[in-house]
């Protein structure tokens, strides 16, 4: 038995700044309003030709393999956590087995929204415990913007997300005392359509409905959110999963070096943040830079994070996220 270390990490996001106040000129909101209510002050748009989903997944994962030392030929597999695929099929995973030049290593593609990092590197953890796989290249990568509701309308969800990209290479780890002590996964499906995107779907309405129905009013094919009963499920599920990360490795909250959840909503990460008495440097931000990239959110935040030097050998590292499905889950990694 092995345990899985992260031994590099990459993002990349677009050129493109979109602050508030260029949201004000083409919809009915403010600076003001959008800070009160989520903390982010700006965040990326991708301008249309120049990236999609898998080639800035593709940025992000060069910059990981080359920090991790590795060659590209050391990587085992590829596993692609994203709500915006390049194509409703094949998924992105196989793209950056090509992009990449890879050997032909199995390509996994996760849809697990908001959660979809975790899920990903729990995956990667398992196979590399079990002595699989060596070397397996996790990348979160959303590509928001073409897909929102830019109008006044669609406000309540459009201000929110952002364009971006993140990878980790996890790696086996002989001392079991380092690396990933332990993940921690949950669903309760049964609130899945109060965050969801129903349309094109082959359950309810396929593209040929919608061109056959030709309405200018139909919002299916938009982001939906229940906004307070996200946050307020958001808020008790981060606690709870965290708690139970630390609870199966005997840990404390005084144990923990450096908190990154996912970049949903500055208020609930300050939630969370208060009511586990966190000071501030214990918990990282960034998404008053960046919006909520979803799946790329943890690997941008956590790229960020050990760049500025938040993270030392031995530090404790806990990932925690919900979202979408309802999903949710964390990592406890000791670095």
């Amino acid at each position: 038995m092995y345990h899985s270390k992260i031994s590099g990490l990459g993002y990349y996001v677009p050129n493109n700044i979109v602050t508030n106040d260029d949201l004000s000129k083409i919809m009915e909101t403010n600076d003001e309003w959008i800070q009160e209510r989520t903390g982010i002050q700006e965040r990326r748009h991708v301008i249309r030709g120049e990236d999609t989903t898998t080639t800035m997944g593709v940025k992000a994962a060069k910059i990981a393999i080359e920090r991790s030392g590795l060659a590209k030929e050391d990587i085992d597999f590829v596993i692609f956590a994203t709500l915006s695929p390049d194509y409703y099929f094949p998924g992105p995973g196989v793209l950056v087995q090509r992009d990449l030049g890879l050997r032909t290593v199995g390509a996994l593609d996760v849809r697990n929204q908001c959660s979809g990092f975790v899920y990903a590197i729990s995956i990667a953890d398992q196979y590399i415990k079990t002595g699989m796989y060596k070397n397996v290249l996790v990348i979160g990568s959303e590509l928001h913007s073409t897909g929102l509701d830019m109008t006044t309308r669609g406000r309540g969800v459009s201000v929110i997300f952002g364009d971006g990209a993140g990878a980790a290479v996890l790696s086996r780890e002989e001392d079991l005392s380092k690396g990933i002590l332990s993940t921690h996964l949950h669903s309760e499906g049964q609130h899945a359509e109060e965050l969801s995107l129903i349309a094109p779907g082959m359950g309810k309405r396929w593209v040929t409905d919608i061109i056959a129905d030709n309405d200018p009013n139909d919002e299916s094919y938009f982001p939906y959110m229940n906004g307070q009963f996200v946050f307020k499920n958001a808020v008790v599920r981060f606690s709870e999963v965290i708690n139970e990360g630390l609870q199966a490795n005997n840990l404390q909250v005084s144990d923990i070096n450096l908190l990154v959840p996912h970049q949903a909503n500055l208020r609930i990460s300050q939630f969370i943040q208060q009511k586990f008495r966190l000071k501030d440097d214990q918990v990282f931000n960034n998404i008053q830079k960046y919006g909520n990239t979803t799946a790329a959110s943890i690997p941008i935040a956590l790229t960020e994070a050990w760049e500025q030097g938040k993270i030392k050998s031995g530090d404790l590292v806990v990932l925690a996220a919900f979202g979408s499905g309802f999903t949710w889950g964390s990592a406890i990694i000791r670095w």
